[in-house]
């Protein structure tokens, strides 16, 4: 039998005042288990600020995912575009693409004429509320960018989620792509909020 001796770390409450503490043990994590990706949710920019603020000079790479155009309003990218030139000038990738885990269902669940639920809005809201919002937002993340081609299924991925904004959640992850959802793993849950 092996084991590995690690922390793990629970917040009284979700939201972005654990955001630094956040970056902080995404860090020490990827560190520890030679992993060179670091990826994190990030709205407006301002967690990806403070993501790329943590792990300047360790290293590790930064990969921040946004919300898709249009998730708030028609046309709108929510991400600062100051900030987004910023960090693409310091080397970090952006990716931007379709919520794996909403996307399309939630505009059928949404609509009047269909209306319901759906097998994928089902696994999503299994996450947020058995686990924590941060490892929906984590796990949707990884999906993303693997489908973008950004990290790949032969390598594990710190990735980092929050609730409504900032960072409450880290975890370790073998991604997969949306395709064979069933083949991503959550390999080690290193900090969520104790109370969702």
């Amino acid at each position: 039998m092996s084991f590995t001796a690690r922390n793990t770390y629970y917040f009284d409450a979700p939201g972005p005042a654990n955001t630094a503490d956040c970056a902080r043990f995404a860090a020490e994590r990827a560190r520890d288990l030679g992993i060179g990706k670091v990826m994190v949710a990030s709205t407006s920019g301002e967690t990806a600020r403070i993501f790329h603020a943590a792990l300047k000079g360790s290293g590790l790479s930064l990969i921040v995912v946004t919300h898709v155009v249009g998730f708030s309003e028609p046309g709108i990218w929510e991400f600062s575009p100051q900030i987004a030139s910023e960090l693409r000038q310091e080397g970090v990738r952006i990716v931007t693409g379709t919520h794996a885990l909403s996307g399309l269902e939630r505009s059928l669940s949404r609509s009047q004429r269909v209306g319901g639920g759906s097998r994928t809005e089902a696994i999503a809201e299994a996450f947020r509320r058995v686990i924590a919002v941060g490892l929906k937002v984590a796990v949707e993340c990884v999906l993303i960018a693997a489908d973008q081609g950004v990290v790949s299924p032969a390598e594990e991925v710190v990735a980092c989620g929050g609730t409504n904004n900032g960072a409450d959640t880290v975890c370790v992850i073998r991604p997969s792509h949306t395709a064979s959802f069933f083949d991503l793993q959550v390999r080690e849950i290193v900090a969520m909020p104790r109370v969702r």
